[in-house]
């Protein structure tokens, strides 16, 4: 008996019993669909999560201010004014950093015509630009003269510059910040989630000298609310953390009994934590799919021992015009992958659809790669094969004599 033949069999078999195979296969499209939906949604949960860490910066480093104590009852992180310009200078020097940036950061209304809104504003230094790897889209940065000169401009997010400039060059024009004009000279590149919770479209970006003169004075005028540090390899943080250490306690003079006056926190870490997380969340989701894959192949054993029972008399007839016992193993096996395999290209479109679904809701794009779907018919072969065999081998063993007088 030829594979070709072997094939035709299968399938005249199920098309005997049709409402049996269908109900036997839904279990394995189930199965699939699970596995797959779920490797899927892993994997997409995974990418989002590299996506936005993409936008905060893996090899970035933010540095804030300690805490204030009141009658030895510590207030919250930011509170004490222990960072400035001037360590930020420092820790640009530093060789395990690629650079250090400070800002200043304050809520305010801003303004263009007819169109306000709260907002955001960062005091920022060009430094910042490149730290952050923040690209301009259209005109350009401001510049060191313009820090010295605390000039009145302003760079935006796309998000701003759509809202306020809706459908024109924003370029050029002006817009008020606590009814202060600032001419807007750049508009940044890209949109996303940062590490403060807010997003790169609506960004609106000043000259940090300009911030400190018009918008966000203070008892303190060189101090900043923190600083933007970047290393230069992910893998070497942990030696650019001691560095800056060194450098801040020494610049602060704190004694080596007292402890830091400032807080770093590392998005390297943060970057691993998601990829641990991604990763936990990925085997779990495929062991739950393959339990329900599990579950469909002994549904077909089951009815797999039962078809062998209903047609021994078949089985007895084959082997006593020809048919070895090998012949009958393969057919019976071959049913059992059949089932599988169409059960398998179902289930795969059924996740194929689901995974639209979800993506047409906006909440997370969702995509059934090559992979999965090649892991999936694999599994479902092998699921055929694993829980076929034996009713394929108990079919194969029986005596032909036996088989013809079965009623």
């Amino acid at each position: 008996m030829n594979l070709l033949q072997v094939f035709i069999e299968a399938f005249r078999a199920m098309n005997a019993n049709r409402l049996r195979t269908s109900l036997t296969m839904l279990g394995i499209i189930i199965g699939i669909t699970s596995v797959v939906m779920m490797l899927a949604v892993g994997d997409s949960a995974r990418k989002f999560i590299s996506k936005e860490l993409e936008v905060l910066g893996s090899n970035l480093m933010i540095i804030s201010p300690g805490a204030n104590r009141t009658q030895g009852v510590k207030a919250r992180t930011g509170t004490a004014p222990s960072l400035s310009v001037d360590d930020a200078v420092a820790l640009d020097g530093l060789s395990s950093l690629n650079g250090a940036a400070p800002a200043l950061q304050g809520f305010f209304q801003i303004s263009a015509g007819s169109e306000n809104s709260n907002n955001a504003v960062l005091g920022i230094t060009p430094a910042m630009f490149k730290v952050r790897n923040w690209k301009v889209e259209q005109g350009d940065y401001f510049s060191d003269s313009d820090i010295r000169g605390a000039a009145r401009m302003v760079v935006i997010g796309k998000k701003i510059a759509a809202d306020f400039f809706y459908k024109s060059n924003p370029i050029g024009k002006f817009i008020r910040i606590d009814n202060v004009p600032f001419q807007v000279v750049g508009v940044l590149q890209g949109e996303g989630r940062m590490f403060d919770g807010g997003d790169l479209g609506d960004m609106v970006l000043i000259p940090i000298t300009t911030a400190r003169a018009t918008l966000m004075r203070s008892a303190f005028p060189s101090n900043v609310h923190y600083v933007v540090v970047q290393g230069k390899n992910e893998k070497l943080l942990k030696d650019a953390d001691e560095d800056i250490k060194e450098v801040l306690r020494d610049r602060h003079r704190i004694r080596l009994d007292q402890p830091d006056d400032f807080r770093i926190d590392n998005l390297a870490s943060i970057a691993e934590t998601g990829a641990k997380i991604s990763a936990g969340l990925s085997a779990m989701l495929g062991a739950i799919g393959a339990i329900s894959l599990v579950v469909g192949g002994i549904g077909i054993m089951n009815i797999m021992l039962v078809s062998v029972t209903e047609r021994t008399r078949e089985i007895g007839i084959r082997m006593a015009i020809g048919a070895k016992p090998r012949d009958v193993l393969l057919q019976f096996l071959t049913e059992a992958v059949v089932i599988c395999l169409v059960g398998g290209i179902l289930g795969i479109l059924c996740a194929v659809g689901g995974a639209a679904a979800i993506t047409s809701t906006g909440t997370l794009e969702v995509v059934v790669g090559a992979g999965a779907m090649i892991i999936a018919c694999g599994f479902a072969s092998f699921v055929g094969i694993f829980f076929g065999f034996y009713p394929a081998r108990r079919a194969s063993r029986l005596l032909p004599v036996d088989c013809l007088r079965y009623e």
